[in-house]
C-alpha cells in the first residue's frame, strides 16, 4: 500500500507540477471576471440591486433549462428558502441524506423541522430511490388531508432534499415519481453540480425547486453566492420578494408584507458570476479530461476511481476514490496530505454528530460503507 501511495502522489504532482502543495480545489479566472466587476463599481451599484445580478439570474435559467433563477448570497440561504417556500413547518419532517454536506441538515433545522435521514445508492452517493420506497412503505402513511405522515413520530413528511454529491447525479428522476406519489415536494440540493446533467437534463431542474452554491470551493465561484432556480412562476416572484427583506415596493415608503431575509447576491458577485458561467462548458470539459486521466491510472491500482453512471453527464466538481476500508482511507491520507497533496474524506455522516445524533434514519449501510473508504484528491481545473 505504502508503494501504491507514493506512486498516487507522484502522478498528481504530475498533473499540477507548478503547484509545490497541490491543494483540493482552487477557483480559476482568466475570462470577464475583471472587468465585469471594475464595470459593476464604475456603475455605484454594489448591492443587491445592479445589472449583473439580473444578468446572472438569466444566465443561470439558461444554463439550467429552468424559466426562472434568483440570485442568493450562499447556497445554504438557497435550500433555507426554498424549504418555507415549499411551506415546510415547525416539527414537519424533511427527508434528507446523512452523507451530505452539514448545510443540508442545518438548512432544514433553521426551520425548526427535523431531518429524517435516508440511504444512498453507492454508485451515485445520492439518495436511493429504493430505500426511499422501503421508507415511506414502512413508516409512511397518507391521511385525509392528502399529506403523508410518519407512523414512527406522527409528524408531516412535507418535503424530500436528495442531493447530487460531489457533481455526480442521483437517479433523481425515479425519486420525483416516488415523491410525487406521496404527495411530498422535492427540493433538489444541487449546490455541487453546476454543470452536470441526467438523462439530458440539468440537475436542479426536476424538482419544484433546485439550489446552487457559487463558493470559493465550487466549480463556478463569485467567492460567495447561490442561486434558487424553479418553472413556478408564484414561487419565482416570492423568492425574490422574501430575499430582500420581503419590501413592497414603493418610491419612500418601507413597508413589508412577511418575514423577509436579507439573501440577495450583491452586484459585485453577480459581475463575477457572469464572467464564471461564460467558462463553464471550458471548465467542466477540463475536469472531465483530468478524470479519465485519473481513471485510467487508478485503473492499474488496487484503488478504485468513482465514475458516473450511465445516463449521467457529471460535472467532476471533486473527484473521488474509494480505498479498500477505513484503515487504508486513513493511510492513504496521512501520507498524501503530508507529502504535498491534499485530500480529504467525505463529510461524518450527520446522524453521528451531537445536533442530530436523535434524528429518524432509514437504514445507512451503503452510506457507512461510503464514509469508511471514500477520499477526495486534488480536482481544480487545469489550464
Amino acid at each position: 500500500m505504502m508503494t501504491e501511495n507514493k506512486n498516487t502522489v507522484s502522478f498528481i504532482k504530475s498533473l499540477f507540477p507548478d503547484k509545490e502543495f497541490v491543494h483540493l480545489h482552487e477557483p480559476v479566472f482568466i475570462g470577464n471576471e475583471r472587468n465585469y466587476v471594475l464595470d459593476a463599481i464604475d456603475s455605484t451599484f454594489v448591492s443587491s440591486v445592479g445589472e449583473y445580478v439580473n444578468r446572472f439570474e438569466k444566465m443561470m435559467a439558461e444554463v439550467t433549462g429552468t424559466k426562472y433563477a434568483v440570485a442568493l448570497v450562499n447556497g445554504t440561504s438557497a435550500l433555507h428558502i426554498s424549504l418555507i417556500l415549499a411551506e415546510v413547518k415547525t416539527d414537519d419532517e424533511v427527508l434528507t441524506q446523512a452523507l451530505t454536506f452539514i448545510a443540508t441538515a442545518n438548512a432544514i433545522s433553521y426551520i425548526g423541522a427535523k431531518p429524517v435521514f435516508i440511504d444512498v445508492d453507492i454508485d451515485t452517493m445520492g439518495m436511493s430511490p429504493n430505500k426511499l420506497i422501503s421508507f415511506l412503505e414502512e413508516n409512511g402513511e397518507i391521511r385525509n388531508d392528502g399529506y403523508t405522515y410518519n407512523k414512527l413520530s406522527g409528524k408531516r413528511i412535507k418535503a424530500c432534499v436528495p442531493m447530487h454529491t460531489f457533481g455526480f447525479p442521483c437517479r433523481i428522476d425515479e425519486l420525483v415519481t416516488i415523491c410525487e406519489k406521496w404527495n411530498i415536494i422535492l427540493v433538489e440540493d444541487s449546490a455541487e453540480s453546476i454543470g452536470s446533467y441526467y438523462k439530458g437534463k440539468h440537475t436542479g431542474s426536476f424538482g419544484l425547486m433546485g439550489v446552487f452554491s457559487f463558493n470559493g470551493n465550487k466549480t463556478i465561484t463569485c467567492g460567495g453566492g447561490g442561486a434558487l432556480v424553479t418553472n413556478d412562476e408564484a414561487i419565482a416572484k416570492l423568492a425574490k420578494h422574501l430575499t430582500t427583506q420581503a419590501k413592497v415596493p414603493h418610491a419612500w415608503e418601507f413597508r413589508h408584507d412577511y418575514i423577509g431575509y436579507n439573501y440577495r447576491m450583491p452586484n459585485l458577485n453577480a459581475a463575477m458570476a457572469c464572467a464564471q458561467l461564460e467558462q463553464l462548458d471550458n471548465y467542466v470539459s477540463k475536469k472531465r479530461e483530468l478524470a479519465q486521466q485519473y481513471n485510467l491510472f487508478f485503473s492499474k491500482s488496487n484503488i478504485k476511481f468513482f465514475d458516473e453512471i450511465e445516463d449521467s453527464k457529471a460535472n467532476f466538481w471533486l473527484n473521488c476514490i474509494l480505498l479498500k476500508d477505513k484503515n487504508e482511507r486513513d493511510r492513504f491520507l496521512t501520507y498524501t496530505n503530508n507529502n504535498g497533496v491534499m485530500t480529504r474524506p467525505v463529510w461524518i455522516l450527520m446522524n453521528k454528530l451531537e445536533m442530530f445524533k436523535d434524528s429518524l434514519t432509514g437504514n445507512l449501510a451503503n452510506s457507512e460503507w461510503i464514509e469508511d473508504r471514500l477520499v477526495n484528491i486534488p480536482s481544480s481545473v487545469r489550464l
